[in-house]
């Protein structure tokens, strides 16, 4: 490692700034520069009390400030991890195209492939419940819906969390309701069913995750969630899917394309 007087400054003893802000100012800056790459060990607890000349305590709450905007992440035993940039590039404007499903591609296959990882879906549960509420006016008055739960996994990492909710009329009693839909996944299966795809509208936000989602994502403290409610329309103009994902905001860059008129 190149020396840290050559990559941290030294504090400023005349700014009202505290001590451990400024310290994490300097490491924040020095992984924004590249100084400390991704998956970088950064100096040991150690190491920056002698730089900086303070107290254990001090470094350590520097490390939380950084831990809480979710640039770092901390092994026990081993050290504090400059944290990986997120692996998947979401396209918006590509990822539903039909030539997917005509390949045998669901969406997440065409993303995970692109970031060139592996996938695997686990803790997959198919079953015929009450609709919610919200989930129901989504689908147009709905009593009852076909639930698929699943959870995305990159090279062994969980990453979303995603719910699919189908009106039983349309699902029931065919490949939907397998764990396995086939290729292409359930919107191939739609399509072949008559309910030939027109456009999805999706809604998206930011927002600290539940405790569950915690569990379920296996997130380090601060990283939030991107929560993404989709709805499905066939031709017809039925809405025919609503998809509630919560996916590991540390893990996805969305990215749009936009008309200019």
């Amino acid at each position: 490692m190149t020396s840290l007087p050559s990559i941290l400054g030294g504090l400023d003893p005349t700014s009202d700034r505290a001590v451990f802000r400024q310290i994490a100012d300097q490491l924040r800056e020095a992984i924004d520069r590249g100084r400390f790459k991704e998956g970088e060990k950064l100096p040991s607890e150690a190491e920056l009390v002698e730089h900086y000349r303070v107290s254990r305590m001090t470094v350590r709450n520097s490390f939380s400030i950084l831990q809480g905007e979710g640039l770092v992440h901390a092994e026990h035993g081993k050290g504090v991890f400059v944290r990986p940039r997120p692996p998947v590039r979401r396209l918006a404007s590509d990822r539903f195209a039909r030539r997917h499903r005509e390949q045998g591609k669901s969406a997440f296959i065409v993303e995970a492939d692109a970031a060139g990882s592996h996938l695997q879906v686990d803790s997959l549960e198919v079953k015929e419940e009450k609709a919610s509420q919200d989930i129901s006016a989504r689908l147009g008055s709905v009593r009852r819906v076909l639930a698929r739960r699943r959870r995305y996994l990159l090279d062994g990492r969980p990453v979303e969390f995603a719910t699919s909710y189908l009106p039983l009329d349309i699902a029931r009693g065919t490949q939907i309701a397998e764990p396995n839909p086939g290729p292409g996944g359930i919107y191939a299966r739609l399509e072949e069913l008559g309910h030939q795809l027109d456009h999805f509208e999706e809604e998206i936000r930011a927002r600290m995750p539940s405790p569950s989602e915690v569990k379920t994502l296996q997130l380090a403290s601060g990283v939030p969630v991107i929560h993404l409610i989709r709805t499905a329309f066939d031709t017809a103009g039925r809405a025919v899917e609503v998809c509630d994902t919560a996916m590991a905001a540390d893990a996805y860059v969305l990215s749009y394309q936009l008309p200019a008129t």
